[in-house]
């Protein structure tokens, strides 16, 4: 079985050692384990790069965080789905939510779904890139946009990259699965969209930029590719408390980051469910920011271009 042993960040000019110099420090600052790397310590972590004087993309240096790793998204689901069963929680699966039942002043009372109605005191939305499309049925709008990710995953082969490694300029990144599947993913197709199967020119152009820094993977085949449905917000963070509907509840706005973050985005939105009060962690991610005009602009903290 691989491990995978850290997140690696490649810099490849001297503006991205800058910028992997920033990151280190604002998270030594916040008591975050984290480590530059020079260009001979990356040529032995991560012995399949491409690090000769030819490269299309030169090696410089890079950023390290050890305690990283990966985690298979399903798997963590499913647990989360165990847990919340035992607990007596019902999970019901395939079935649509097609509206929202209102009484007096519009508080919604519950929903109703294909398979008949559900009652409720106070009612939660999570549902990401959907967001916007169960806020309209409810009848207010997000200033959320839904874009495609897409992945994909080359036929398996032997222990070969333990690191998880992220290149920004080529806005690619890779890792290998415990299957021995390389793992391989970049930037969001840059038009909504809903189309859970992403375009062509992102796919070929991911390709490109990991076989630019790894070249003796030209010789593998690709075995499949998929997509979801990502939430953007327009200050790139996420949106978490109540709506302009009464009992009605939103956590939505994570983008990319949502499996990342949702440990925290779930706790918060449990709490407001659960007291009709915001948690502390969550008051400045309320929807008001958006005619408060208080955004929170958290694209570069993400690290990502996306």
């Amino acid at each position: 079985m691989l491990s995978q042993r850290g997140h690696v960040m490649l810099a490849h000019s001297r503006h991205d050692l800058e910028s992997l110099t920033r990151w280190a420090n604002a998270m030594h600052m916040h008591g975050i384990e984290a480590e530059l790397l020079t260009r001979e310590q990356v040529g032995e972590l991560i012995p399949a790069l491409d690090m000769s004087a030819a490269a299309r993309y030169p090696v410089l240096g890079g950023f390290m965080q050890r305690r990283g790793g990966t985690a298979r998204h399903d798997a963590v689901a499913w647990g989360y789905a165990r847990a919340a069963d035992a607990l007596g929680v019902d999970i019901i699966q395939g079935c649509e939510v097609t509206g929202f039942l209102k009484g007096p002043g519009g508080r919604v009372t519950g929903v109703q779904t294909q398979h008949g109605q559900i009652a409720a005191g106070r009612v939660g939305i999570a549902a990401a890139g959907h967001s916007s499309v169960l806020a309209s049925l409810a009848g207010f709008r997000l200033p959320v946009t839904s874009y495609a990710l897409q992945a994909m995953v080359t036929e398996p082969l032997k222990p070969r990259l333990d690191k998880v490694v992220i290149s920004p300029a080529t806005g690619a990144y890779v890792s290998q699965s415990d299957k021995g599947e390389m793992v391989i993913g970049g930037s969001l197709d840059l038009f909504a969209s809903y189309a859970q199967r992403g375009s062509f020119a992102v796919l070929q152009s991911v390709v490109a930029a990991t076989l630019a820094i790894f070249p003796s993977f030209s010789r593998l085949r690709l075995m499949r590719q998929w997509s979801g449905i990502v939430d953007v917000v327009h200050d790139s963070s996420p949106i978490i408390g109540p709506t302009p509907v009464p009992e009605l509840y939103i956590n939505c706005g994570w983008g990319t980051g949502g499996f990342k973050a949702i440990p925290a985005g779930g706790w918060t939105l449990a709490h407001v469910l659960a007291t009709g009060r915001n948690h502390e962690l969550a008051e400045p991610f309320q929807l008001e920011r958006f005619t408060t005009g208080r955004l929170i602009d958290e694209a570069a903290a993400s690290g990502i271009a996306h």
